[in-house]
């Protein structure tokens, strides 16, 4: 079975799509069991490839024995090998903690949603997993389409945020696609493997110059790189909480390893940093992207829009990390993409409970919720740390590396806009605790202290959650193992 891990990661889940799918018109009590079963077998996969990889190096595995570059090969190296595990962890999290919001929100739909959840699961994995570059924009479209779905599902405002994301979305992958077919002109192959060895001889080719620009525009778009940003803080906010919580932690992040995969993999990392020499207008993006986000998100009065602003600040510390092109920065990029995931989740994880508890998430709404919900509180403090940077949760470990990184590069830009970044979580993350803490100030009125009795959010959601939370703390505890065993081989070892 384990030779088949690769395989399984990505049919396991695809065939359970269909099956929720029937289910869904036959009992719909089926559709969560099997959508838990599917997602789990995916993070055993995961979980044992990731052994694997340690044991004894890169696992290429070819799609129906068809050997590239004409068949479709899956290569699991450390880099993509942490990916995955990541991604299915935080989507089966997500699924048990969303299974009473879902049943509640969607009766009719239940099969539907499900259906699409792990659609939207497998299209993200297999683009982490593919070594096949049009290959990886099929599985982008997959993503993108269940992506569309699951925010558009949403009330209120939701399929207005998911059009203007799918217009967006749609930018950003044809610019993807549009630098693939030329650098299917330029080289006759789309293998990942096989470009990379066709491809240092035709470095001087202009065609190939514009296939680069393409797809790195492509894919700032995608991962709502500032000023890309735009669809993103809506379609995160105006999502059903399950979605949200999906969506937030995962779809940047992928985008950000494809960057890193196309990057240092299919071009050289000398052509990327040395010839291109773009890594500094880059790194000042981030800057920027990493100023403005926090600042965005100081302005905003509700809980999901702050937690949207403060995802468009992350993008900017894992583009700028991997742009200032050094091996602290790549290793900060790289582990801020695991520990990010992670907070993502949690913060999105206890707005979520909060939304379905108070059922509104600007500050009004939030008074008072230490006594009646410790421990999602709780939880969403330990997220909210984490997002800050305080030891020894994990955030504090990629944010070190980062400015380590940006240190050793001489960008103090970038130090700068981290240490300001920080700063403004800080207000942010302790104006929002004071006021579920504090208020309501009086107790005169005897409605307002009954208001504060216990009233904590069902067990299905808390424990999730709580797992979610203590994740981080041991992510942060193990950050130097994931370091030296993991992240040390995923950056090329001609990164000093």
């Amino acid at each position: 079975m384990s030779q088949n891990f690769p395989a399984l990661i990505i049919v396991v889940p695809l065939l359970s799509a269909f099956i929720i799918s029937a289910a869904g018109w036959l009992n719909k009590k089926l559709c969560f069991p099997i959508a838990v079963m599917a997602l789990g077998m995916s993070l055993y996969s995961a979980v044992g490839l990731m052994g694997m990889v340690l044991e004894s190096g890169v696992i290429e595995y070819h799609l129906g024995g068809w050997t590239p570059p004409w068949g479709i090969a899956y290569n699991v190296d450390h880099l993509n090998g942490l990916v995955l595990i990541v991604i299915f962890l935080v989507a089966l999290l997500n699924l048990i903690a969303n299974k009473r919001t879902v049943e509640e929100e969607f009766p009719e739909k239940t099969g539907a949603f499900y259906t699409l959840y792990i659609l939207f699961v497998t299209g993200l994995s297999g683009m982490v997993i593919t070594g096949d570059a049009f290959n990886l924009y099929v599985l982008l479209e997959i993503t993108s389409l269940t992506g569309y779905a699951l925010i558009g599902i949403g009330k209120d405002r939701g399929a207005l945020s998911s059009l203007n994301y799918l217009l967006m979305g749609t930018i950003g992958a044809s610019l993807y696609l549009l630098g693939i077919g030329y650098l299917y002109l330029a080289t006759g192959s789309l293998n990942m493997a096989d470009l990379a060895s066709i491809l240092p001889k035709l470095y001087e080719s202009k065609m190939v110059l514009f296939a680069y620009a393409f797809c790195l525009t492509g894919l700032f778009v995608k991962m709502a790189f500032f000023p890309l940003h735009a669809w993103l803080p809506n379609a995160y906010s105006y999502a059903p909480s399950m979605s949200s919580s999906l969506i937030a932690p995962l779809t940047t992040k992928v985008m950000i390893y494809v960057m890193i995969r196309i990057t240092l993999s299919v071009f050289t990392p000398q052509f990327s940093f040395d010839t291109l020499n773009i890594s500094g207008p880059i790194v000042w993006m981030a800057v920027i992207a990493i100023v403005t986000g926090s600042l965005l998100a100081l302005s905003q009065k509700s809980l999901k829009k702050i937690l949207a602003y403060v995802v468009v600040a992350e993008v900017g510390y894992m583009v700028g990390g991997f742009w200032l092109g050094n091996r602290a920065g790549m290793t900060g990029a790289i582990l801020h993409i695991v520990n990010d995931a992670m907070m993502t989740l949690c913060i999105f994880l206890a707005a979520g409970t909060i939304l379905y508890k108070t059922k509104g998430d600007s500050f009004d709404y939030l008074k008072g919720l230490f006594k009646k919900m410790p421990f999602s509180m709780a939880a969403f403090v330990i997220g909210a740390m984490s997002i800050i940077g305080v030891p020894p949760t994990c955030g504090f470990f990629s944010k070190w590396y980062l400015i380590s990184g940006g240190i050793a590069a001489g960008h103090y830009g970038f130090v700068a806009a981290l240490l300001f970044s920080s700063l403004v979580n800080v207000v942010l993350f302790f104006r929002i605790i004071e006021i579920c803490y504090y208020e309501p100030f009086t107790d005169h009125h005897h409605h307002e202290k009954e208001e504060t009795s216990f009233d904590e959010a069902p067990a299905g959601m808390v424990i999730p959650l709580l797992m979610a939370a203590v994740l981080l703390i041991v992510l942060g505890i193990y950050s130097g193992d994931i370091v030296t065993h993991i992240i040390e081989f995923a950056i090329p070892g001609e990164i000093t």
